[in-house]
């Protein structure tokens, strides 16, 4: 394929975001003025790319010609060299027809990530609590920032709902994989015969909506504050913080009571209901074209079971892609770089396919 003429038109953006970005009146529109800073990154990525690529076919033009040389220790030199630029060029073509794709508009988003137990009951929420750890694991290696918005937990020490943010560098983009049913095999430490369990805990990633992409009418939303219960701590137990949001056009409710402020927790109900409302929306848009789509990789479906944790075997698979690993032990310590890249692969060479065809 012929890239050259796609990558003029991306440079001739380059140019007037250059321009736009130097205008005094540039963050007159944040929003705006984020979304711009973005696409300037990823279309100076992609024109470096570009550069790279033509740089590599030159010089395998060159180790060509002097293959061919009389010396023959010249031409040895020049002829091992040449799988080398081959594979620098064949990835360079896939990295730039990747970034001449159109992106996700909530790649860069931070991310809201609701993880409750699901069969199995107290090993579920054991194993519910392991996912949130694991994946507090990996935001902490990757210098992201956790924030607990609420949780519910068991008796003994699991958690049979947690909700949480994610903030950072393109979270979104990272964590929008794990949206679905992960399943666990494993011997609980309650069982005395040594038998392995099966349970399951669900997982949703949504792209945290911010107040410019949804309105929350007065008249649309009911918000109740009550006393807080269950565990907690003493702070929370003895003050009527919790606070719960009724969407009324959809029967959505969100409650939350992890904090002491009631102003923090109607904030945190508020952020979780916008974002729930903002996957509701995206879902519905993407069902009127769902048919036509060739993958689902992206998607999360949570019914869909997605990945499996056998730790008798230590291994962990991914249903989606059948790609298996046998380190489950790193893995659930937050090891999840290879499954995410592995994920992200598959799906962008989905989507090529599809823009290709």
């Amino acid at each position: 394929m012929d890239f050259a003429p796609l990558v003029e038109r991306k440079a001739e953006r380059f140019r007037e975001l250059e321009a736009a970005i130097a205008a005094p009146d540039f963050y007159s529109n944040p929003k705006k003025a984020t979304e711009m800073m973005r696409e300037h990154t990823r279309v100076k990525e992609l024109l470096e790319q570009w550069e790279a690529y033509r740089k590599a076919q030159i010089e395998l033009k060159e180790n060509e010609e002097l293959a061919k040389a009389p010396d023959a220790e010249l031409a040895e030199m020049a002829a091992a060299e040449i799988p080398h630029l081959e594979e620098r060029i064949r990835e360079a073509e896939r990295q730039i027809q990747l970034n001449l794709l159109p992106p996700d508009e909530n790649e860069e988003r931070d991310a809201i990530i609701e993880i409750r137990a699901g069969t199995g009951g107290d090993e579920a929420a054991l194993f519910a609590a392991d996912l949130y750890r694991m994946y507090g694991r990996y935001a902490e290696s990757h210098g992201l920032k956790i924030e607990q918005l609420e949780t519910s937990a068991s008796e003994l020490g699991g958690l049979r709902e947690v909700i949480f943010k994610v903030s950072g560098d393109g979270v979104f983009r990272q964590m929008r994989y794990e949206s679905g049913v992960h399943r666990v095999q494993r011997v609980p430490a309650t069982e005395a015969q040594g038998r392995i369990h099966t349970s399951t805990a669900t997982v949703a990633v949504l792209p945290e909506a911010e107040e410019v992409d949804l309105e929350l009418k007065a008249d649309e939303i009911r918000i109740e504050v009550c006393r807080a219960g269950g565990p907690g701590g003493q702070g929370v137990n003895t003050t009527d913080s919790a606070v719960q949001v009724l969407h009324i056009p959809t029967g959505m409710i969100v409650r939350c009571q992890d904090g002491r402020s009631q102003q923090k927790n109607k904030e945190k109900a508020l952020a979780i209901l916008r974002s729930r409302l903002l996957e509701k929306r995206q879902s519905e848009e993407a069902e009127k074209y769902a048919a036509n789509r060739k993958s689902q990789i992206g998607t999360g479906s949570r019914g869909e079971k997605i990945r499996t944790y056998n730790f008798p075997q230590n291994r962990v698979t991914d249903h989606r892609i059948e790609f298996t690993l046998y380190n489950l032990e790193r893995f659930i310590e937050g090891d999840l770089d290879q499954m995410i890249g592995e994920l992200q692969a598959r799906d962008m060479e989905e989507r090529v396919r599809n823009w290709e065809g």
